[in-house]
């Protein structure tokens, strides 16, 4: 076997490597490079070295074939041979994610997701995010009807006033949630906001366990947040999304509107590579 075969030249079957620049020379390139992912995803997916009889069998390959492509991305540097002779995950790799993490840009993802959720709810969509004791709305998609938001970009209320505002630190330890609310909650216009540092340190993380939080009337009269959070690798609440609709509404069809809100987030995390954290 070469060691220096190109997995995107390789083919399992001889027969059609041969036929230069014909129809069988396509399905040859196609095959190595497939047999080089899958051997890449096994390793990725769990998560530990393997040896390469290990992955062959796990690939359903001829292990002739996963030892040329094996030794072919070993010596790009895309795969790397440990002291024991198991195979893991090369430097390449890493720098490949690295340049694909430097080209993400979250507010793009976010606000093309925000759009797909309000065509599918039918209603106003906000992404949300925390400004030191205050949620900010970062972006906003106005939904068809004719029902008016007074939250517009760049309003800031007190975390303690929405939903959103709940989730933003629901990741945080209890004691300081609680330390937090005490110094930064405060009344809302309609009375109805809760102000207890307890019960809102209680409420917030209850809240970003399921995901979702739910309020209505509580900073703006007749109208309900039903919100999601978005979270990074480390689980730390960066943003929400959430649709806003008047309270009547939103407690009629409350399961509909939360599968769509949550749905959306999971997407925008997936998106960002938060969801394997």
């Amino acid at each position: 076997m070469d060691g220096k075969t190109s997995p995107t030249a390789y083919s399992e079957d001889e027969g059609l490597g041969g036929e230069a620049g014909g129809k069988g020379a396509r399905r040859a390139r196609v095959s190595g490079i497939d047999r080089a992912l899958q051997v890449i995803d096994h390793l990725y997916e769990t998560g530990s070295p393997a040896g390469v009889y290990a992955i062959a069998k796990a690939v359903k390959a001829p292990l002739s074939t996963v030892y040329v492509i094996v030794d072919d991305l070993v010596e790009k540097n895309m795969l790397t041979r440990q002291a024991d002779g198991s195979i893991w995950l090369g430097a390449r790799l890493y720098h490949y994610g690295l340049a694909y993490a430097r080209s993400l840009d979250f507010m793009s993802i976010a606000t093309h997701e925000m759009h797909d959720l309000c065509r599918q709810a039918g209603e106003t969509v906000q992404v949300c995010g925390r400004d030191g004791d205050f949620m900010l709305v970062l972006a906003m998609a106005d939904g068809p009807s004719h029902f008016q938001v007074a939250s517009r970009v760049g309003t800031r209320v007190p975390l303690n006033w929405t939903a959103s505002g709940r989730l933003l630190v629901g990741h945080l330890a209890e004691a300081e949630r609680i330390e937090l609310f005490k110094r930064c909650a405060r009344s809302s216009p309609t009375g109805r906001a809760e102000i207890d540092p307890g019960t809102l340190s209680e409420s917030a993380g209850k809240a970003f366990e399921a995901r979702l939080s739910i309020q209505a009337g509580e900073s703006d009269y007749a109208v309900a947040c039903i919100a999601s959070p978005i979270c990074d690798r480390d689980g730390q609440c960066v943003a929400t999304i959430s649709i806003v609709l008047p309270e009547q509404k939103a407690f009629s069809d409350e399961n509909h509107y939360a599968a769509h809100v949550r749905s959306s987030a999971e997407r925008i995390e997936k998106l960002m590579g938060w969801r394997n954290r």
